[in-house]
């Protein structure tokens, strides 16, 4: 397992690499995860809402040190680590943007994926944008409106398709939580990685943010302007919270 470079941001040790540093990474663990009898590696994503959340809620933060590697999802990480960190973060790993960067890097490879969260349709549609865009993948997924006790029946059938990666979108802190139960049940897999809301945007039910306005850190508040009920007030008290832990832990 190679080791990752971190700086503390809120709090939290954030993945100081590129997304071409991950897309390496994981090249790399292809050949000794897969069809394994080893953990997965567990990578997932930080924004202002996981540091304010992190920070109140113990088994949540305790899930989020189990990880291989927190990348930065939210540019004013990055922007915070410029000023208050002892090391910058290169970029921002917009998982929406990951995605099409290691699905453009495995047409060499047969790659397997699976996508778990949202709802069928939504989650049908996303795969079907994803497998006519890079048609080298293998993909196979199942909705995330499941109970607990339906849980060891999805690990089954992800186990079946044997994917290379698994991509969680159970929103936060679902995923995490569901990851931590079902870890050590998927050997074999060489990544699971968390998404949140990505099967939206793959299913074009949302859109991002024009470039400019996510290099100045402020997708947050696109994202506000479009959704105002579900969204306002959490942005609104994360993002307070989440510049808070940032000064707090500044330089650590």
């Amino acid at each position: 397992m190679s080791m990752i470079e971190t700086v503390i941001v809120g709090g939290l040790p954030i993945a100081r690499k590129t997304s071409q540093d991950m897309i390496r990474m994981f090249e790399s663990d292809l050949a000794l995860y897969r069809g394994s009898d080893q953990l997965p590696r567990f990578s997932t994503s930080a924004n202002g809402h996981v540091l304010a959340l992190a920070e109140q809620d113990f088994a949540f933060r305790h899930i989020l040190k189990t990880a291989d590697h927190i990348d930065a999802d939210g540019m004013p990480l990055v922007i915070a680590s410029r000023f208050l960190a002892q090391e910058k973060i290169p970029e921002r790993i917009a998982t929406t943007d990951f995605i099409h960067d290691i699905s453009s890097a495995m047409k060499e490879y047969d790659i397997r994926y699976y996508l778990l969260g949202s709802d069928e349709k939504t989650n049908q549609a996303a795969i079907k944008t994803i497998q006519v865009k890079y048609p080298w993948l293998t993909i196979d997924g199942h909705h995330g409106y499941f109970s607990r006790e339906e849980e060891e029946s999805i690990i089954e059938r992800i186990l079946e398709f044997k994917p290379d990666i698994l991509w969680v979108g159970l929103g936060v802190p679902r995923e995490h939580h569901f990851v931590a139960r079902s870890r050590s049940k998927l050997c074999g897999v060489t990544w699971i990685k968390t998404c949140g809301g990505l099967l939206n945007f793959l299913a074009g039910q949302r859109q991002r943010a024009p470039v400019w306005v996510q290099e100045a850190g402020f997708e947050w508040l696109w994202r506000m302007v479009q959704e105002p009920l579900r969204l306002g007030p959490r942005y609104l008290s994360t993002n307070i919270k989440a510049l808070r832990l940032m000064w707090r832990y500044r330089a650590q």
